[in-house]
């Protein structure tokens, strides 16, 4: 196979368009992710009140960026896991081992993101509370 043969056809454009284009499907995947996945949308309607606690909240601005990146992290890990059932999905409905393990890894890397969170709000929040 020649090089040209191993490119995929669906390869994007170079230069601004590309830019352009990939902003769009992005946009894209979220709205289909808050349409089909109601994980998302329930961890979205956790992290944007959480977001502006940690605003609100006395203290540091790293301590504020931690706060946030931890719940951004667990949308995007979701988004990820999203993927991955998808693409499992598409290729078969049967049911099957490496299927399985596919999709239950994906749940272990949300489930991993979200408790890194809520150890992160843990300790940036302990002193704050209890100070």
């Amino acid at each position: 196979m020649s090089d040209s043969q191993q490119i995929s056809e669906f390869k994007s454009k170079s230069g601004i368009k590309r830019i352009f284009s990939a902003f769009f499907y992005s946009v894209d995947g979220l709205r289909t992710a808050w349409r089909h996945e109601h994980a998302f949308r329930q961890e979205v309607m956790i992290a944007l009140p959480g977001i502006v606690v940690a605003l609100l909240l006395p203290v540091t601005r790293f301590e504020k960026l931690a706060l946030i990146g931890v719940l951004v992290a667990v949308l995007v890990v979701e988004l990820l896991n999203s993927a991955v059932e998808a693409v499992v999905d598409r290729v078969s409905l049967d049911r099957h081992s490496l299927s399985k393990n596919a999709k239950d890894l994906g749940s272990a890397a949300v489930l991993l993101s979200f408790v890194f969170a809520l150890v992160t709000w843990g300790v940036i929040l302990y002193p704050v509370v209890f100070g």
